[in-house]
């Protein structure tokens, strides 16, 4: 990280000693990219705030825990998708997990407009599926959790988790090929 000439060391130092200068300066380098997974969690950009806010507060209260083992940018981006994904769990208590009787996992997803659409665009169309299917869909494709760990995560069924990235992945093959892109 080289943010306006301070090492990475220097800025963690700083944080584990709660200068607020230093906090700005890792806040502003990881911000946008924190940013946009909050964003896949909530679908909303006012909740999308809500949750960077608070992961940030948990970065800074938990930075001393930071033992430079692995890269610091996945061990912010770890406590951002936790705190999304419990920030969803707590206010959203009603998340309905629509019911589906089989999983189809030889649905065909090869889709031309996929090798031309962009991240924002794919992400804008992740932010259109309820929200059951959201977050299992941006935990299973995007965060790399199995479905027993999602299950286990949010006390469902592994084959809800599973009948919820399926119908994740039917709607948005359905809003992608509703697309114009040229």
């Amino acid at each position: 990280m080289d943010t306006t000439g301070f090492s990475e060391d220097d800025i963690l130092s700083g944080c584990r000693k709660n200068d607020r200068r230093s906090q700005e300066l890792l806040y502003r380098h990881f911000a946008k990219k924190m940013y946009s997974i909050c964003l896949s969690y909530a679908g909303e950009r006012p909740l999308a705030q809500d949750m960077l806010q608070e992961a940030f507060v948990k970065v800074f209260n938990n930075i001393s825990g930071f033992t430079n083992v692995g890269s610091l940018e996945g061990w912010i981006r770890r406590i951002v998708t936790n705190t999304a994904i419990d920030y969803v769990r707590k206010r959203k208590r009603g998340v309905n997990f629509a019911e589906m009787e089989s999983v189809d996992s030889s649905l065909h997803t090869h889709n031309p407009a996929l090798n031309i659409m962009g991240f924002n665009e794919l992400m804008k169309q992740v932010g259109r599926l309820p929200d059951g299917a959201r977050l299992i869909f941006n935990m299973y494709a995007l965060d790399g959790f199995t479905h027993r760990e999602i299950a286990d995560k949010l006390a469902i069924t592994e084959g809800t988790s599973k009948s919820q990235f399926n119908r994740a992945r039917k709607l948005l093959i359905s809003f992608i090929g509703n697309i114009n892109l040229l």
